[in-house]
């Protein structure tokens, strides 16, 4: 009956009255503030998190879970096959298959030569394990890489790449590489590695970095280009779970031993994913500050409300009432305005991160950003730590009202004006 009481008395106070419509309002505007800060607080987590895991998305399109490298000047590995099984043999991996990593000047006619990433994967077909996903990206074409006289000469390049080189289906592209094997010990002379290729697939993965600058050439014509003989660059791997990738990285290294090394996904881009994680972080806290400056509208509001009711805190503790009870009362109304705007902004916050993912209201530049469209996520687990920070601090900021109010003395509060 008691707790019964103090709730409805302290719902009264949040009303409005005849002479008292000012502190009504003062309520809506704390409401109003937790209401903000909350809201804003889920917007932003949800853009982190989205941006979070569309780059990981995009970047895994073309990225494997694992690559396995080795030290020393040369960066190859000559005896891949051995390896190759070992490595498919080892717990936690799913898949995977032999990669040619160079970088090459590619040249359509008689345009400028442009600078490029070339990575030579086994064809599409039968029986290939597929580390990656970005076969499944081609919008023209496939990544068989069957040319036309039948030396399997194709080469598959991303759509930016392709309008920037003003190429088609069809086209020749030269690739060029440069390596210190080009240079003539005798004269000096810098004799390039040039080979000749049909564009037979056009890719697009929705990444800036890949869409642009990668161009994707069969194995063996990538070891040819780079001067590999029959050596590769490294091993990508597909592990069971992309969250276990560097505990298998890890396994891997203690197996195969010196001179190899794994370089999971996350490794591969560590300085981005850290980045995107401060700014998380940072945002988090600038934003918490909002909510803090609500709690003080919490705080003057059950403050003028105290001193608002002054007199019938002194009936109701002439009447009986503890100072526990009054307290209590003070407490369940600045509650009450921490919850409502908590759960105000939670729904507000909610609604603007759902539409600005699923409508892709706000575009960006994918040549800076990497994505064109701002991408919006909500986790549980950012909802709950969003509520309980919120109501925390709107508790909190009801203690020292509380207090004073709790501390009237009944005789002098009843001669209060």
């Amino acid at each position: 009956m008691t707790r019964s009481l103090e709730l409805t008395i302290a719902m009264r106070y949040l009303r409005a009255r005849r002479g008292s419509r000012l502190l009504s309002f003062i309520s809506l505007i704390a409401i109003g503030g937790v209401v903000v800060g909350v809201s804003a607080l889920v917007v932003v987590m949800a853009v982190m998190n989205g941006l979070q895991r569309d780059l990981r998305e995009k970047i895994l399109i073309g990225s494997p879970d694992v690559r396995l490298l080795t030290f020393g000047t040369e960066m190859n590995m000559p005896d891949w096959r051995t390896t190759l099984e070992k490595v498919k043999r080892t717990d936690g991996v799913v898949a995977a298959a032999p990669w040619v990593h160079t970088k090459a000047l590619a040249r359509s006619g008689a345009n400028t030569p442009d600078a490029v990433f070339v990575s030579g994967i086994e064809p599409q077909g039968r029986g290939v394990v597929e580390v990656t996903t970005v076969r499944q990206r081609a919008v023209q074409g496939d990544f068989r890489f069957a040319s036309s006289d039948g030396l399997g000469r194709g080469a598959v390049i991303g759509d930016l790449l392709a309008a920037r080189l003003g190429v088609v289906l069809g086209d020749s592209l030269t690739l060029i590489t440069i390596s210190p094997k080009d240079i003539s010990a005798s004269t000096g002379q810098i004799i390039p590695n040039t080979l000749e290729f049909q564009v037979t697939g056009i890719f697009q993965t929705g990444m800036y970095e890949y869409d642009d600058n990668y161009v994707f050439i069969a194995l063996d014509a990538a070891r040819e280009l780079a001067r590999l003989g029959d050596a590769v660059t490294g091993i990508e791997v597909k592990t069971t779970n992309r969250w276990v990738a560097a505990d298998v990285g890890a396994r891997l290294e203690q197996e195969l031993g010196y001179p190899y090394r794994a370089v999971d996904w996350q490794e591969q881009n560590s300085s981005l994913f850290q980045a995107l994680k401060l700014e998380k972080l940072g945002m988090g806290v600038i934003l918490g500050l909002i909510i803090l400056v609500a709690a003080f509208n919490i705080v003057s509001n059950l403050t003028m409300v105290v001193a608002d009711k002054t007199r019938e805190i002194g009936i109701l503790k002439a009447m009986g009432m503890r100072s526990r009870s009054i307290a209590r009362i003070f407490f369940l109304q600045g509650l009450t305005i921490g919850v409502a705007g908590t759960a105000l902004g939670v729904l507000l916050g909610l609604a603007v991160s759902t539409l600005i993912g699923a409508k892709k209201l706000i575009p960006l530049d994918p040549q800076i950003y990497f994505i064109d469209h701002l991408p919006a996520i909500n986790e549980f687990p950012d909802i709950v730590m969003t509520i309980a920070v919120s109501v925390l601090i709107a508790a909190l900021a009801t203690l020292y009202p509380s207090k004073q109010a709790a501390r009237l003395y009944p005789l002098e509060a009843i001669r209060h004006e």
